[in-house]
């Protein structure tokens, strides 16, 4: 898997305490995701697209709702189209401090900007340890999913096209132990 990709996904996931929680559904079809990192040169700007439906986007959520367990701390507010997220999370050895808000109506577009700071287990590259990250997403839907595209497919940047139903049949259920097993290619 290109190096960029691998980043972007590992930078979710250090943003994903912030984003753990039951947020709206967004209206089935193609997505456009804009997600700029403070001070991640190679990142700012990177674009993709996500091909949604109902069960596509339950399992994206619930995958990083999964996080919420680890937490110790997640207060959640809601005004209007606006959610704001403060948690505290341990998982992997790390605990990440976060604050989130999402302005939208995941009818038409949203807005996410994350904060956080991560203390503990391994660096992220480019990142201080308990290092402070900047996270901005902008989403916008762009209408039906392309003549090819099923629900689940995220085209990223440079054409990769990955789709997370597809990589869900790939991981054990919890409990059962990975350490030794290879995933299949």
């Amino acid at each position: 898997m290109p190096r960029l990709p691998v980043l972007i996904a590992g930078l979710l996931l250090f943003a994903a305490p912030a984003l753990a929680l039951d947020l709206p559904t967004r209206k089935a079809g193609l997505w456009e995701i804009t997600m700029e990192f403070q001070g991640r040169s190679k990142l700012a700007g990177q674009t993709m697209k996500q091909c949604t439906d109902a069960t596509s986007d339950k399992l994206m959520t619930a995958n990083f709702g999964g996080a919420a367990e680890h937490c110790q701390k997640q207060d959640i507010s809601r005004s209007g189209n606006t959610i704001v997220i403060d948690s505290v999370c341990a998982f992997g050895g790390a605990t990440s401090t976060s604050h989130a808000v999402v302005n939208g109506d995941f009818n038409s577009a949203y807005t996410v900007e994350v904060t956080s700071t991560r203390e503990g287990a391994r660096p992220i590259p480019g990142i201080a340890p308990g290092g402070e990250t900047h996270m901005k997403i902008a989403a916008s839907w762009i209408g039906a999913c392309a003549a090819g595209q099923r629900p689940g497919d995220v085209i990223m940047s440079n054409g990769m096209t990955m789709n997370v139903l597809d990589i869900q049949k790939d991981i054990p259920p919890r409990g059962v132990p990975t350490r030794g097993l290879v995933p299949p290619r």
